[in-house]
Order: structure tokens, then sequence, then C-alpha cells
């Protein structure tokens, strides 16, 4: 049985089904992460995303019940290049295409991978389908399909992979600070390690008001990462402009990033094709120190890098750099407990360079 990959500038890969068989749309992505594929299956950041692993070798060390993110496998479709015949784990208990076809997710196995992401590189990332089954309609067919997809400029996603009800993580141990986390797609992970530090997290949906948040009473506000255009998420800029006016301490990551950019005043935009992987450098201007740190975005914060700035909260300044491409990675008021970074220190999966942030966290909250 074959599959197509089609991207909506024509170009067109041939692979086999792996996952399951049908058709799926979605902006096509690439990942550089060697490792964590369970954990980007479920990152809801990935809505409405088809991703391709650049690693050449995916499902070794199988599905496990213990490393997703979600509850569920957010990707839109799955592209890889070799898939494991057989996987070999002691914490496996199924195989990842079998873990694909539970879940619904349309995938293909492919030799193009590189010639994938070497064309994503050159012409940025764009609409994409994969198709596959007995009887697949011509080529040009799929184009106009591929082209008749939604785009993720403008697209508000938050609200889809958010939690409609809240819930609570309780602090591990003695209770220090209680956090009010705002869900936007946000990971498991992240509230387990506010957890660690004796964090209890009130998690609440996306649509949570400025007033819903303070009504916790919380001694810090977080916004957790997400998916879609930052510029289209204009409830999140609203609740986080009522939090500042607060005093409350804040921290964000990732699409908690751009929301305190724009609540700052700042704009946003789409990067050519983003970052995505574990292997991202980072530096953190203040010190200096270079992080290799977890990524998943495609738009990045418009903000000036040869000093502070004034905004209407106060001084602000870009506190971390993509040192790929200069891109904004960090957000900090000077004068008020706000920061925000747009990778992911959480590590699930990816490195532990940045887990000093949750500790700053604390500290502001405890000031």
């Amino acid at each position: 049985m074959t599959a197509l990959l089609v991207l909506e500038d024509g170009r067109v890969f041939e692979g086999v089904p792996y996952g399951a068989v049908g058709e799926t749309f979605g902006e096509m992505v690439f990942n550089t992460g060697m490792t964590g594929y369970q954990e980007t299956l479920t990152d809801p950041s990935y809505h409405r995303q088809i991703v391709a692993m650049t690693a050449p070798h995916i499902g070794n060390t199988g599905v496990n019940d213990e490393d997703p993110e979600s509850g569920r496998v957010w990707v839109a479709g799955y592209v890889v290049r070799e898939p494991a015949r057989v996987h070999s784990s002691w914490r496996a208990n199924r195989s990842l295409d079998d873990y694909l076809r539970e879940q619904g997710v349309v995938g293909i196995a492919m030799r193009g991978t590189r010639a994938l992401t070497r064309h994503l590189r050159e012409r940025g990332a764009m609409r994409a389908g994969i198709f596959s089954g007995d009887a697949l309609p011509p080529v040009p067919d799929l184009v106009e399909k591929v082209r008749r997809s939604p785009e993720m400029t403008g697209a508000d996603l938050a609200a889809e992979v958010a939690t409609t009800e809240a819930y609570v993580v309780p602090a591990i141990g003695e209770k220090r600070f209680t956090v009010a986390a705002v869900d936007l797609g946000i990971k498991g992970m992240t509230p387990h390690r506010m957890a660690e530090r004796g964090c209890e997290v009130h998690v609440l949906p996306a649509t949570a008001t400025a007033e819903e948040i303070l009504a916790l009473d919380p001694d810090g506000v977080f916004f957790s990462n997400g998916p879609g255009d930052p510029g289209a998420a204009d409830h999140a800029v609203a609740a986080l402009r009522g939090v500042l006016d607060a005093g409350k301490p804040f921290f964000g990551i990732c699409f908690g990033n751009q929301i305190l950019g724009r609540a700052l005043g700042l704009g946003t935009y789409k990067l050519r094709y983003g970052h995505r992987g574990v292997n991202q450098p980072v530096q953190d201007r203040r010190t200096g120190k270079v992080e290799i740190s977890a990524h998943n975005h495609g738009f990045a914060v418009d903000a000036p890098l040869d000093g502070p700035f004034d905004t209407p909260y106060g001084r602000a300044e870009v506190s971390h750099v993509n040192l790929n491409d200069d891109c904004v990675e960090g957000l900090r008021l000077l004068d008020r407990p706000v920061f925000s970074v747009q990778y992911h220190p959480e590590a699930a999966a990816g490195p532990h360079d940045a887990a000093y942030l949750f500790d700053e966290f604390c500290e502001v909250m405890g000031a």
C-alpha cells in the first residue's frame, strides 16, 4: 500500500503507511530531537501540525504509559524515515506503530526525510497532507485539498487543547506556594516540576479570566506552552494584563512568553520554519551562560535586543537569545517579579539545563 506526503507547493514524497491509514492535514514541521518521540506526540503544542522526525530511527523503545505529556496524541500526522521493526525496552508495553493506529494518527514512513527537511528550511513551514489507502486520487487533486486546509497564521487553538475543568496538582511534601497555572496547552511534567518544589498548582482552563485567576489569591501565576498564533490569543493577553495590573509574580514558557510579549505591547511574528527539538543553544544574557534547551514554537516575540525598553509595566529587557538566529528566547521586567522564556525548562523530553527557572519562580514568590 502506498502513502503520499503532499506539500502545498506541489512537492510530493512517496512512502508506506505508518500508523493509521487515511488522510490528514496540518502545518508541515520538523523536529530535530534524537529522543523523546512519545513526549513530542502528546505535546498539545503540536495540535494541527504534521511532524517529521529528522532522526533516522524512530520507535526503537516502543511506547509506555509513563511518558505521555497529556491524555492523547495531538500531532495531526507523523513522518518517519525508518520505523523500528522490533521495539526493545523493559518499560514498553506496545509498539509506536500500534499506538499511532490506536490513536487514529495517520503517518508515513519514507526515505526522503532529509530532503523534506532541507525543503522546509529553504521554503519555510507550509501546509501538507498525508494520504494512504488502496485508491488515491490524482496528485493535483490532493494538492488542491491541501491548499484548502486551514493555515496556522491567525489560528486561536489554545482552548481546543486545554482542560475544560480546573484541577489541582498537590505539592510534593510541604506546601510552600499556591500557583495559578493557565492551561494554554500545558504539558503534564510542568506542574509536576512546580509540585516538586512545594507548589500546589491550580490548573485553569485557557478561558480563565483575570478575575478567576486572582480569585485563587495565588502566590504566583504561570502561563503555559500551547499551539496556534499568539497574535490571535486576545483573551489570554487580556487575562495576563489583569494579572500584571494586580502585581502578582508571573512566569511563562513558550506560548506564555509570547503572551507576555503581547501584554507588554510587543508584536509577534511567524518564524520561517520554527524551532523544534531538544538541542537548541540559548544564551542567558545576564550571565553569558549557554543552555542547551528543548523547543517547540513557530512564532516569536519581536523585541529590541539592544538594552532595556519601556512598557506599560515598567522597564523590560530580552533576557535570553537563540544563538542560531538571535530569536528572542526570554523576557524580564526589571522592576517587577515577571519573567518568561520561549523554551521548555520542564525537560520532557530534553536537557535539564534550564531547570533553575522553576527555582527562580519560587524565589520571586517567596520574596
